[in-house]
């Protein structure tokens, strides 16, 4: 029927077709906006960028030095009051319900001008995409009437809403307020699933703070970065390059000697590094001191647990007070503590030479074998064991 447009689909095709048109656009921005424009992290074909940049035209009327100034200011700026879209500071509910608006606030002339640099300045972008950004959802409505018939309305109007939900919404608030964290970055970021398909990815939020020049996101076994899958497929037919997406710290078994490379190494994989603290070190040693801790505090233990790797600028001064009590009864918590807050002030102090780094990192190591507790001497040795990836590998 003339209705139903020129395709004439079933119900179920449509909605498997708003399914498959709301995905390319979530792709185009996880890869084009996010990797490759934001981050750098991705290079893509010229003629793959245009795809991506012409799609969202169509689909989100997004334009592509705004999109990336607000996110580069975001990452510059996380969870102050100049972050863009916190959750943190302007409330969980806010982020979910108006990310919209909130991107339209951030994006000021000032703010383009400091972040909004290397993004598309052709005769394409200044004549049409940004001039003429209307135009684009404009057609893509009609282009959904002509093929779906009135079905299109209710397409359209998903695609609509598709970006400022998931990605507005849901990415910038959820992924600052609910799930799991397998580093302890600066900021509140959190991995929302490990199933990153829905969102392109996105969902591992906390993987991309911590490593955020990664064009891969996912960063345990059991994590999917759907992104990284269509990276990869586009790298077959050489149109897409991804760049930084592994550590560059490589374990070196038998090494024993801390060297400008062991430095190197730790820094870069920093965060790891204390994520294998807190379960080389300071888990085991809680579990063999769960017995000596005070009965009310035994009842806290999973929380005592968390404060103990937590980063230290995102505990509230009332868990603070708890996490201090516990160190004030327990000599050997307090020991790791303190060890694993000297580590982390290495790669904070800023203006030291790396000479001195290197002496201080050597004088934790021996200090760390000379405690008498097994889990902090074999970290120490574990430790010196890193080196640089060699070129070649």
């Amino acid at each position: 029927m003339w209705y139903n447009g020129l395709l004439d689909l079933s119900v179920m095709q449509l909605v498997l077709v708003m399914l498959g048109l709301t995905h390319v656009t979530i792709v185009s921005v996880t890869l084009y906006l996010h990797r490759h424009s934001a981050h750098n992290s991705l290079d893509l074909h010229p003629a793959l960028a245009h795809f991506f940049r012409f799609w969202l035209w169509l689909t989100t009327a997004q334009n592509t030095k705004e999109w990336t100034a607000i996110h580069r200011k975001h990452h510059a700026k996380c969870e102050t009051e100049d972050d863009p879209h916190s959750p943190v500071v302007k409330g969980i509910k806010k982020v979910l319900l108006e990310g919209a608006e909130l991107y339209a606030d951030a994006a000021t002339a000032e703010t383009l001008e400091r972040y909004g640099q290397r993004t598309p300045e052709d005769w394409v972008e200044r004549n049409v995409y940004s001039r003429y950004r209307v135009l684009g959802v404009i057609l893509m409505g009609a282009i959904n009437l002509l093929l779906f018939g009135v079905n299109g309305i209710w397409i359209w109007a998903l695609q609509m809403m598709w970006i400022p939900v998931w990605a507005a919404g849901v990415v910038n608030g959820i992924g600052h307020y609910l799930g799991y964290r397998n580093f302890e970055c600066t900021d509140n970021a959190r991995n929302i699933s490990p199933l990153g398909i829905l969102i392109g990815g996105e969902e591992l939020h906390n993987n991309h703070h911590t490593y955020p020049n990664s064009s891969k996101l996912s960063r345990r076994w059991y994590e999917v970065d759907i992104g990284w899958g269509y990276i990869r497929l586009f790298q077959l037919f050489g149109l897409a390059t991804p760049k930084g997406y592994r550590p560059i710290a490589h374990y070196v078994p038998g090494k024993q000697v801390v060297d400008v490379e062991t430095l190197q190494a730790i820094a870069n994989n920093r965060f790891d590094i204390m994520r294998q603290y807190r379960k080389r070190v300071m888990e085991p040693a809680l579990r063999q001191q769960k017995e000596l801790l005070e009965d009310g505090i035994k009842s806290r233990y999973r929380k005592v647990k968390q404060l103990l790797s937590r980063e230290i600028t995102l505990i509230k001064p009332k868990e603070q007070a708890q996490l201090d009590k516990v160190l004030e009864k327990n000599p050997v918590l307090r020991q790791l503590y303190d060890k694993s807050q000297e580590l982390q002030a290495l790669w904070r102090r800023r203006g030291v030479k790396p000479q001195e780094k290197i002496q201080a990192l050597m004088q934790w190591c021996k200090e760390a074998e000379a405690s008498g507790i097994r889990h902090l001497e074999e970290f120490a040795a574990h430790l010196k064991a890193y080196s640089l990836r060699p070129v070649a590998a």
